[in-house]
């Protein structure tokens, strides 16, 4: 079985819609303003309106107030919620909307005891490790440290682009793969060209 994709950190309603087109199970809309890729959440919501059916809309926060997290709920109607902070599970499951947890892998990183910690997830996002940068660095990390059996989906991310996901997808088998700054032509641009080939390359590591 082919993972679930997610394009993560789109910006505009047209790249939105080619990207569903495209073939991508996911979009992610990145709600953190110190990013290249945050979007104004008006400008989510007319995202979000412009998704066909079957294409999940995902907002990615970084220890954000709950307020705003709840504000930004009622005004775009996002189907997932993705935690790239430290927030414990208490304040991601208070928002009645299923949520991912990132983590930062790190050598010293208990994944196991990280999705038990956090086991009403719907899945664990895996990311590189930068200093104070808690994401979309496109950073790659040593897969070796990624357990074979985790107790939650595995979301693989962090350095992935479309010349190495096909072998990420081989070795690995996780149950998505999630993608920003390698399919970009520029900071917080994306690349419909490079969108296509991250696709395809997906699709080619069952081939």
């Amino acid at each position: 079985m082919n993972p679930r994709i997610k394009i993560c950190g789109l910006r505009d309603a047209q790249t939105a819609r080619f990207t569903a087109e495209a073939g991508a199970d996911a979009i992610g809309l990145v709600f953190y303003p110190p990013s290249p890729r945050h979007v104004e959440t008006a400008v989510a919501a007319q995202i979000v309106a412009a998704l066909p059916a079957f294409v999940s809309s995902v907002g990615l926060f970084v220890d954000a107030d709950a307020a705003f997290v709840r504000e930004v709920i009622a005004q775009t109607g996002i189907d997932l919620l993705q935690f790239h902070g430290d927030e414990s599970p208490d304040y991601c499951r208070q928002f009645g909307r299923p949520y991912i947890k990132a983590v930062r892998v790190k050598p010293d990183t208990n994944l196991v005891e990280y999705c038990t910690r956090y086991a009403d997830a719907r899945g664990v996002l895996v990311d590189a490790f930068v200093d104070g940068t808690p994401g979309g660095t496109g950073e790659a990390f040593d897969w070796s440290l990624l357990p074979r059996d985790l107790p939650l989906p595995l979301i693989l991310s962090g350095g992935l682009h479309p010349e190495n996901v096909t072998d990420a997808v081989r070795q690995l088998r996780p149950w998505a793969v999630d993608v920003s700054s390698g399919v970009e032509a520029s900071r917080g641009v994306k690349d419909r060209v490079r969108i296509q080939s991250f696709i395809q390359a997906v699709a080619a590591a069952n081939t």
